[in-house]
């Protein structure tokens, strides 16, 4: 069983890290944690047993003193490779702050820098998350209204995708049978085919080629959503 970690067990081993790269390093120096010097290179780090906000808000008034702030931490028991950890990291980065981690294995303590503080190119991130960009514009676009209530966590989400299934799912209960072409001729979009054969909800029924007619489960389920079936009955009212 591993002994419990302090705080100060962090500072022997990022001291002699950076000592080995040519600096001088001094504890608790104006209320920093460590602060170091190689010629005009100041550099400070932040210790703390885990990374929470209040680590970061010490880390981000340090810049005030330098652009080399760290903030320093155990190794975290999840994986490196985790929706998590690369979380973190981003945000960590954000801030323009570097990240520090101290292994302890046995009486065996290892220092490593994940990255080191630079400049958060916003440009170039947004440019990496372009496709992401499009798929949350394209899905806003797609939706009719605001039927979801934000922060919701267990709450069943209605999406584009559930939109246009409620509305040819009202279409066909109110035509009976049609072809995908007839539906698109009503307004359910290019993406009518492609719901139809999937059948996802199992709200539909292909009765033969190229016609379909909604289903028991589906004229039962489609109007446990009121405010869709009446904004795309008046829409339809509209042509």
């Amino acid at each position: 069983m591993q002994a419990k970690i302090f705080e100060m067990d962090l500072y022997k081993p990022i001291q002699s890290f950076f000592i080995k790269e040519g600096y001088e390093v001094y504890g608790e120096v104006n209320d920093c944690d460590m602060a170091m010097i190689r010629g005009d290179i100041l550099v400070v780090v932040e210790l703390k047993l885990t990374l929470n906000v209040q680590l970061l808000i010490q880390a981000t008034k340090r810049q005030k003193l330098t652009d080399l702030v760290y903030i320093a931490i155990p190794k975290p028991s999840f994986s490196r490779r985790s929706k998590r950890w690369h979380d973190l990291c981003h945000l960590v980065k954000r801030l323009e702050l570097g990240l520090i981690v101290v292994s302890f294995s046995g009486k065996r303590k290892k220092t490593e820098v994940i990255f080191d503080p630079i400049p958060f190119d916003r440009a170039r991130s947004m440019q990496q998350n372009k496709r992401k960009r499009e798929a949350l514009l394209k899905e806003i676009n797609g939706r009719s209204s605001d039927l979801n209530i934000g922060g919701s966590s267990r709450a069943k989400i209605m999406t584009a995708y559930k939109e246009n299934c409620v509305q040819i799912a009202c279409y066909l209960d109110k035509f009976g049978e049609l072809s995908p072409k007839a539906l698109k001729d009503l307004g359910t979009g290019e993406k009518t085919s492609s719901i139809l054969t999937k059948n996802y909800y199992r709200w539909f029924e292909r009765i033969r080629r190229g016609t379909y007619t909604i289903s028991e489960k589906g004229k039962q389920e489609y109007k446990l959503h009121p405010e869709l079936v009446q904004y795309f009955t008046k829409k339809l009212d509209g042509k």
